[in-house]
């Protein structure tokens, strides 16, 4: 018994020190030198995960594991963390983009993807919310089931309120593959657009700068913040908790009754929501 003890006495320090987090700063940055954008990072598997600044800046509090980047644009990259560090230097390289599908035929306008039904009218909402701190990276949408192949052309939502300055929100476009339901993204370039700070209903039409085509499959169209006004964030954190406003630094949408998925922290797991913000989706279906 002793010897047991004695065992699980020189164990115990190590599976603690498995679990402490260190502060990882840098910067990502692309071939030429340049800053990549609001890339996501993070170490999947413990859920941990963030979205750098737009000058391509990160910090994140991570166990001795390894760091994983995302960006659509570019070649995922992986960093290992040996211990706390404040001058880490990613650089990514560009994805190699192979030609746009093209396909002949007739095509009919129609919308992909509509938002489902208002659960409680105007009063039911979901929140994005940057009252504990940074963004995480949170992405929530709707399913869509695409019968012929489709071109997309709009993606329609309605933000109820925002209170978040400087926001620049994005849309994520993946494929669903297997029956373990593999989340594989599909687009070529970012879809970045601004939200206004508005106490009013704002309707929103993105329009993608690429042709995306669809091939028939399930598909997520999910929307995630990711970049603020980094001092409006700091003000707010500054404040005491007492004199800070619930409905400060959040974005607000009206609950739809529609499947979903939501993911939590930048590349964590999807997991299944009978909810959603709203999302629609419009353009030509190949007859």
């Amino acid at each position: 018994m002793r010897i047991k003890l004695l065992f699980l006495t020189l164990l115990l320090p190590v599976m603690l020190f498995a679990q402490e987090r260190v502060s990882v700063k840098g910067r990502i940055i692309d071939e030429k030198g340049d800053a990549v954008e609001y890339v996501q990072l993070g170490v999947p598997k413990l859920e941990i995960g963030t979205i750098s600044t737009a000058d391509g800046r990160f910090e994140i509090e991570v166990p001795c594991d390894t760091l994983e980047f995302f960006h659509v644009s570019y070649q995922p990259a992986s960093y290992p963390v040996t211990g706390p560090s404040d001058d880490v230097v990613i650089v990514l390289l560009e994805q190699e983009l192979p030609p746009s599908l093209i396909i002949g035929g007739n095509t009919k306008e129609r919308y992909l993807l509509r938002p489902g039904t208002k659960i409680l009218g105007n009063m039911g909402v979901i929140s994005f919310s940057l009252q504990n701190g940074r963004s995480e990276g949170r992405e929530l949408g709707s399913v869509a089931q695409v019968r012929r192949p489709f071109l997309l052309q709009d993606i329609l939502l309605s933000v109820h309120s925002n209170h978040i300055p400087g926001c620049v929100a994005s849309i994520n476009i993946y494929r669903i593959e297997g029956k373990k339901e593999s989340f594989v993204n599909v687009l070529r370039k970012p879809i970045y657009f601004p939200v206004a700070v508005t106490d009013e209903p704002q309707p929103l039409d993105i329009q993608p700068e690429e042709s995306l085509l669809l091939e028939p499959g399930k598909y997520f169209v999910a929307f995630q913040i990711v970049g603020y006004d980094e001092q409006a964030l700091e003000d707010f954190l500054a404040k005491p908790e007492a004199e800070r406003a619930f409905w400060e630094m959040s974005m607000d949408f009206i609950i739809h009754f529609k499947s979903s998925y939501v993911r939590e922290v930048a590349l964590g797991e999807m997991k299944p929501l009978p909810v959603n913000i709203g999302i629609a989706v419009k353009g030509l279906e190949y007859q």
